[in-house]
């Protein structure tokens, strides 16, 4: 420990003392009324103030990397967990639980989280084959996570009726506009004299479809997407909380 002293800007009424504690420094400024009587001034004293005040900065430094290394920790332990789910859903793996269980106890819960997270993205409105594929399979990894537990089934249990229900919903709506768009094509073709069956039509080639087809979708992904992130947030506070 070193220990020194200067006068401030030639201020023989301020004075700055210095002490090294190590690697740290700590510096602090005393007014002092007389510097000719700087000997009455309890120089053990205040080097034993300046020593606890050191420790408890060299303490707080300590419970603040302890704090960032065991973020960082928690933060790999969620990446473990987010490969292990991938694995699954790539077929890589045939359980879930079983690989967690596998882990040490301290390390299940951060590495449960990485895996719901996982799941949670990959369950989204089937647009395709391999979505609704995907999606089920999230569905089953979520299920296994938790235990089957009755809150937790009855949630994905409702997920899966909407996944379900999309493609019908919007194969429905999809045929109420063709119906309509032939409807209004037919007219046309009365009017100019023309029977239906005499002209082949495409309701997908009239001008308004597309533009009608793709409002129609955005409010019906809208509605779905607002019924399947709530649930999927209420999955989510009881595996990833």
């Amino acid at each position: 420990m070193d220990f020194s002293r200067r006068d401030l800007s030639g201020n023989k009424e301020k004075t700055e003392f210095s002490l090294r504690w190590g690697t740290s420094c700590c510096t602090i400024s005393v007014m002092v009324n007389d510097y000719s009587n700087l000997q009455f001034f309890n120089l053990g004293r205040f080097m034993a103030e300046i020593k606890s005040t050191m420790e408890m900065v060299l303490e707080r430094a300590a419970r603040m990397a302890a704090g960032a290394s065991n973020q960082e920790s928690n933060e790999d332990l969620d990446r473990v967990g987010m490969r292990m789910a991938a694995d699954f859903l790539n077929g890589k793996g045939t359980s879930l639980i079983d690989d967690l269980l596998k882990q040490p106890t301290d390390r299940q819960m951060a590495i449960r989280a990485g895996m719901a997270k996982t799941l949670l993205r990959n369950i989204v409105l089937p647009r395709d084959k391999d979505l609704v594929e995907s999606g089920t399979k999230a569905l089953q990894g979520l299920l296994e996570l938790g235990q089957s537990a009755g809150d937790l089934s009855s949630i994905c249990a409702e997920i899966q009726q909407l996944l379900g229900h999309y493609n019908q919903h919007k194969e429905q709506i999809k045929q109420q506009l063709e119906t309509a768009i032939r409807g209004q094509l037919e007219q046309q073709m009365a009017k100019r004299g023309k029977a239906a069956g005499q002209v082949t039509m495409n309701p997908a080639m009239h001008p308004q479809y597309q533009e009608e087809w793709s409002r129609m979708l955005g409010d019906l992904n809208a509605q779905y997407n607002q019924a399947l992130d709530q649930r999927k947030k209420m999955l989510q506070e009881r595996l990833a909380p």
